[in-house]
């Protein structure tokens, strides 16, 4: 007999019919391939995109940026949509909008025109994203990391072996092709559609009426004050006029405030205060996004540095880049066995560390090896970052507030990896590599101080009849 539970509860470990977390975690991974894949691949092809384009090499960074950005933005929007509809239903609308961005990606005449399509399919790769983690936390503890750990391997591997596929299919078919390869998304539904009824079991039940209601002046607010940060890292690099400039400033600055204000006015809004308010939820989010960034930065910057250090093309570049992906295997396979014994925050301290090292790898020293070894460090702060972080959201609020917390802490995440290319476009447009890279790398050590000063018991995972989560 199915069995419903409320959505982003979790499943009774000692219930029969719980799925097993690594088959749900291959099955969702795979759904989430092609999105990830949308942000390895174009990383090697920006050089060609530059040239074919005919604009400057540091523009190219909005590539990824506003996919990045779109996707971070939509995660709490689909969290919120989650209330009202099921996750299946917020998968089929994610991958329809990813397929069509990308299309219109690949065939824009235009930087503008490609951005644009970037946008649409970031915004669609983002609620796929969403859909997958509310159905994964919701397992129960050892089947939701399980389960997690799983998509995050998969996620890193694609966005890591995306830069060999990117590099064949540029070599082969141009760089428009690659930004279109996220359009195979479409037949990979045929998976969601199998899979329905698991999907709606686990992620189904219970909606709060009240959260389904999205609070647009929320929604704008906060997309204004991330699409100005980014669009002020990466000002220089793109010829930003100074009048532009100070109006971005400007619209930030005030967006910032809105959001303070309708955080405090609108305590159930987009952005609920006792969400956010949760001890240890911003704290979370920002040492993913610590994280997110010095991986993406070394993303954008890796391929055309190994470009100039062999002096070979893309396909090249993408096939001295699997090994990194590699270890994000390895790490997606260790993060359960590492969580058994420490806690979250001791984990993502150590995953913080290790993309410290390899930025600052990157930036030292010269040549394709380091460019690989750095990179493979950064791939396994991502892969492990992904798994922990996004575990911690339904132990951190109450059940209700789930898939609205999954939705935030994931938007903080994310928007890491927006930044982390725009700061590096951005700084190297006026300093050399290699001083971009160690302020790069000052992201994630903060990221690592963060960690080290959670309390020593916070970030174990509850029991499995917890309801509401542990105050960290």
């Amino acid at each position: 007999m199915t069995q419903t539970i409320p959505s982003g509860g979790t499943l009774s470990s000692e219930s029969n019919h719980a799925p097993d977390g690594r088959w749900l975690g291959l099955a969702l991974g795979i759904l989430v391939l092609p999105q990830y894949v949308a942000l390895g691949a174009p990383a090697v092809a920006l050089p060609a995109i530059g040239r074919g384009l005919a604009v400057p090499f540091g523009a190219t960074a909005w590539i990824l940026t506003a996919w990045s950005l779109t996707s971070a933005l939509a995660m709490p929007v689909a969290g919120r949509l989650m209330a009202r509809w099921s996750p299946f239903r917020v998968l089929v609308a994610g991958v329809v909008a990813l397929a069509a961005g990308s299309a219109l990606a690949g065939a824009g005449p235009t930087l503008p025109v490609v951005i644009v399509g970037r946008l649409i399919g970031g915004a669609g790769a983002g609620a796929t994203v969403i859909a997958v983690f509310a159905v994964a936390t919701a397992l129960p503890g050892r089947e939701r990391i399980r389960a997690l750990g799983i998509i995050a391997a998969a996620s890193a591997t694609m966005s890591a072996c995306g830069t060999l596929l990117g590099g064949a299919v540029t070599a082969w078919l141009g760089w428009r092709a690659v930004l279109a390869i996220p359009v195979l998304a479409l037949p990979l539904l045929l998976i969601a559609l199998a899979g329905r009824r698991t999907l709606t079991r686990i992620g189904g039940g219970e909606r709060d009426g009240s959260a389904g209601r999205l609070d647009i002046v929320g929604v704008a607010v906060l997309s204004v004050l991330a699409g100005s940060l980014i669009t002020l890292l990466q000002a220089h690099s793109v010829g930003l006029p100074a009048p532009v400039t100070l109006a971005v400033a400007a619209a930030g600055a005030l967006a910032a405030v809105g959001l303070w204000w309708r955080v405090r006015r609108t305590p159930d809004g987009f952005v609920p205060r006792r969400v956010i308010a949760a001890r240890g939820f911003l704290s979370a989010g920002l040492v993913g996004g610590t994280i997110f960034a010095g991986y993406y930065g070394v993303l954008f910057l890796a391929p055309s540095l190994i470009e100039q250090a062999t002096g070979g093309g893309p396909l090249e570049a993408g096939a001295l880049l699997v090994p990194a992906a590699a270890c994000s295997v390895l790490a997606g396979r260790l993060v359960g066995a590492l969580t058994d014994r420490f806690t979250g925050w001791q984990v993502s301290a150590g995953l913080a560390a290790l993309t410290v090292v390899g930025v600052l790898v990157v930036a030292v020293f010269t040549g394709p090896i380091p460019v690989v070894v750095g990179a493979a460090l950064t791939v396994c702060g991502f892969t492990g970052a992904q798994a922990v972080l996004v575990s911690l959201a339904p132990e951190l609020v109450a059940a209700p507030d789930r898939d609205t917390a999954q939705g935030l802490l994931n938007f903080m995440i994310f928007l890491g990896g927006g930044i982390g290319p725009a700061a590096v476009a951005g700084l190297s447009s006026i300093a050399s590599v290699p001083v971009a890279l160690a302020v790069l790398a000052a992201f994630p050590l903060a990221g690592l101080v963060l960690s080290l000063t959670r309390r020593p018991g916070a970030g174990r995972r509850p029991e499995p009849d917890h309801t509401r989560g542990s105050q960290r």
